[in-house]
């Protein structure tokens, strides 16, 4: 394949593209007998510019990783003033899951490629803990009232789930998925708020601007419920509407 010096104006497409080739020949060849020329030619980049993308040769195979952690990122950042804490780490969660869902083939040669190699455990491992620590810091920040050591037990469970689901899914497991991954999430979202002290421990009743519609105020309700529950909230909230515009 021909090389050239341009990377794509998709910085997530050329990572995925690296991640493709690099994978497929680790798993023909070996990590370790495959070389970064091998790599860089068969994703039609020249040696240089690859090493101006990538830092090491365990870059190539987790390069996606750092796309996720970038989009993990600005999901927890960009969340509004009002959101829950709690169920954004959640949503960040499936925001994952479901990356390696859509792109399961690869993630399987990932898988067994890096099962066979002790240094790319471990540079998963650490992986791992980058995104545990994005739940943390965002807890942390929107949270200063919530004991330390809740947040953490909170942040390792909510990425433990995710992580063994994804291994089960991986290995071909077909209750290892999304509504799996949410069912599991729901539930520890639910003991976390309803430790003392957590926000969102208790249901308050709360005022709305004069003028605000039925609809608008059960729509918002709805959605608070559907979240906690973790089932979509329809019909005492559909006679609430009905009342209101009588």
């Amino acid at each position: 394949m021909a090389t050239t010096d341009q990377v794509s104006a998709d910085p997530g497409a050329f990572r995925m593209q690296v991640v493709a080739e690099s994978i497929r020949l680790f798993a023909a060849q070996g990590y370790e007998a495959t070389t970064v020329d091998e790599v860089a030619a068969a994703a039609g980049v020249s040696r240089r510019t690859l090493f101006r993308q990538f830092h090491s040769k365990e870059d190539l195979i987790f390069a996606d990783h750092e796309s996720l952690l970038e989009q993990v990122g600005e999901l927890l950042t960009g969340a509004a003033p009002g959101d829950d804490p709690w169920w954004s780490v959640c949503a960040a969660a499936e925001l994952v899951f479901a990356h390696f869902h859509a792109n399961r083939e690869l993630a399987v040669r990932r898988y067994r490629v890096v099962a066979d190699v002790a240094a790319l455990r471990d540079r998963e491992l650490v992986t791992t803990y980058r995104y545990q620590r994005l739940f943390e810091d965002h807890l942390r920040s929107r949270l200063p009232a919530v004991r330390p050591v809740q947040i953490v037990a909170y942040a390792a469970a909510v990425t433990g789930a995710h992580n063994f689901l994804l291994r089960s899914m991986l290995r071909g497991d077909p209750g290892a998925d999304a509504a799996t991954l949410r069912g599991e999430l729901v539930r520890l979202h639910r003991a976390a708020v309803a430790e003392p002290g957590a926000a969102g421990a208790e249901i308050a009743v709360v005022s709305y601007p004069a003028g605000t519609s039925p609809e608008a105020i059960a729509e918002a309700v709805r959605s608070q419920l559907t979240q906690l529950t973790g089932t979509p909230c329809h019909d005492g909230l559909k006679q609430a509407e009905t009342r209101g515009t009588r």
